[in-house]
């Protein structure tokens, strides 16, 4: 249930229609009828688009604006000047005209909007400026910011707003909306709160905004970009060397803020670009010691796979693997000897002799047969899938969840296969794949691993030995901690 102290429901809707009166308008009559605490309606501030849009006069367009804003009066009332900057440029006495009308007639807030997204934060700035001034006879009436991202100003757009007066921001979630988006409220919270100090949220919560942004995206089935400021996965990871080499002994020096104020955390990524600090510091973060010529030795391992196919940005399960595995002590939980897959199809082919439709049955078959030492014994295992990889997933399973049962709260999440072109002629069914598999755990944590090789079916398994062996390693039948 929302807190009521700090979120109000707004419904959204228009001004009434041309030549009929509030009463006869029915998107009002839904409007004024809900159950919202603030009702938002929209309103012509573009004189072109007065006339050539909605085919009506300035004046009625006027009217339009004050006896809406009247009749809704019982609620509180948020006026979207749409169109405003374009409006302004081209007839700024009218625009003007606009805002005061609504705010005379008692609106709270009169929002700027820039619909088409192309205004510069400059002239956001400068405009805000003089409609504060503007509306100085009713101080009441508070200015709020619409921006879209059209000319990627839409969050810039939104802070030179607030530097000129506006105090109310609209904007979405991870910057979702229509063509190019709207103004990213992750990012314009994270400017206004931690580098202008403005309060937006309460600060408890400040350091929920990246657990928020990607729930967002999931319920919006969205992917959510790993670059995203503030709160990606990528926003405050370090590949370069010498960046990592001087984090460690100064945070500060490679990282704009604090990222755990927003809820992130700072990584060290290993990539083509690492050094042995990035490794020791990955091994640090997951609670292992290990001396220089160990990290040496994975940094080298790591290069040589990336020369045959793998790439570990995005893939730290597998780089905790490689470290984990090169412990004095670690002993590995399985070993596999064996596998094999068999991709078959069941069906019978049938043709209907008066079409051109073959029909080849629909009973695909996948088995896959794993021998696995476990403990010093060897046992061998089968098993269908759906598909090869599900295949050998489940007889990798059948053979481990007995000696190890955190394995069944851990479920393959996404898979991800890329074909590579190598340095040689060959290409195509020849060509090296990439192979990616993020996994989760009863409770949301993820994590991922890659493989590669020439076989698809080789690559995906040496990631699906990589994430199980990772979920051994990090989780209990209570839950993991990746």
């Amino acid at each position: 249930m929302a807190n009521k102290t700090n979120t109000k429901l707004a419904a959204f809707g228009a001004t009434r229609r041309k030549g009929i009166t509030c009463d006869e308008d029915k998107n009002l009559q839904s409007l004024i009828s809900s159950d919202a605490d603030v009702i938002t309606v929209v309103a012509k501030a573009w004189d072109e688009q007065v006339i050539k849009v909605i085919e009506t006069s300035l004046e009625e367009n006027l009217n339009m604006i004050s006896d809406t804003v009247k009749y809704l009066k019982s609620k509180e009332v948020m006026v979207d000047a749409e169109h405003f900057f374009d409006g302004y440029l081209s007839n700024r006495e009218y625009a003007m005209d606009c805002l005061k009308t609504a705010a005379k007639a008692g609106a709270d807030v009169v929002v700027l909007c820039d619909t088409n997204g192309g205004t510069m934060p400059w002239i956001v700035e400068e405009v805000t400026r003089e409609i504060h001034k503007a509306l100085e006879p009713w101080p009441s009436v508070r200015i709020g910011i619409h921006t879209h991202n059209d000319t990627d100003m839409a969050v810039a757009n939104s802070l030179a707003a607030v530097r000129g007066g506006a105090t109310l921001v609209q904007g979405c979630m991870n910057g979702y909306g229509e063509r190019t988006g709207n103004a990213n409220l992750v990012s314009i919270i994270g400017n206004l709160q931690v580098k202008l100090k403005y309060r937006c949220i309460p600060s408890s919560t400040l350091s929920k905004l990246a657990s928020v942004s990607s729930f967002v995206a999931e319920i919006a089935g969205q992917l959510q970009s790993p670059s995203q400021p503030f709160v990606g996965s990528n926003a405050f990871a370090h590949k370069g060397g010498i960046h990592v080499a001087a984090i460690r002994k100064m945070p500060e020096s490679y990282n704009h803020m604090d990222p755990t104020l927003v809820g992130n955390k700072m990584l060290s990524v290993v990539s083509e670009l690492s050094g042995r600090g990035n490794i020791l510091d990955k091994a640090e973060r997951a609670g292992l010691t290990i001396d220089k010529n160990i990290a040496g030795n994975v940094l080298a391992r790591i290069k040589k796979m990336e020369l045959e196919g793998c790439a570990f940005e995005g893939a730290g399960a597998s780089v905790d693997m490689l470290i984990i595995r090169r412990g004095q002590h670690y002993k590995r939980p399985f070993q596999v000897l064996e596998f094999s897959v068999i991709s078959s199809n069941r069906g019978t082919q049938a043709q209907d002799m008066n079409t051109d439709n073959e029909d080849y049955g629909n009973c695909q078959v996948n088995q896959a047969i794993v021998k696995v030492n476990v403990n010093g014994v060897d046992q061998i295992t089968a098993s269908e899938g759906i598909g090869p990889v599900d295949a050998l997933s489940h007889a990798l399973r059948n053979a481990l969840e007995a000696h190890y049962p955190q394995l069944s709260q851990i479920e393959l999440e996404d898979y991800k296969v890329r074909l590579l072109e190598p340095a040689t002629a060959r290409k195509g069914t020849l060509s090296t794949t990439r192979v990616t598999i993020e996994f989760t755990d009863s409770k949301g944590n993820k994590w991922t691993t890659v493989g590669a090789h020439s076989s698809i079916v080789e690559a995906s398994f040496r990631a699906l030995v990589d994430g199980l062996e990772f979920g051994i390693v990090n989780c209990s039948e209570e839950g993991c901690s990746t």
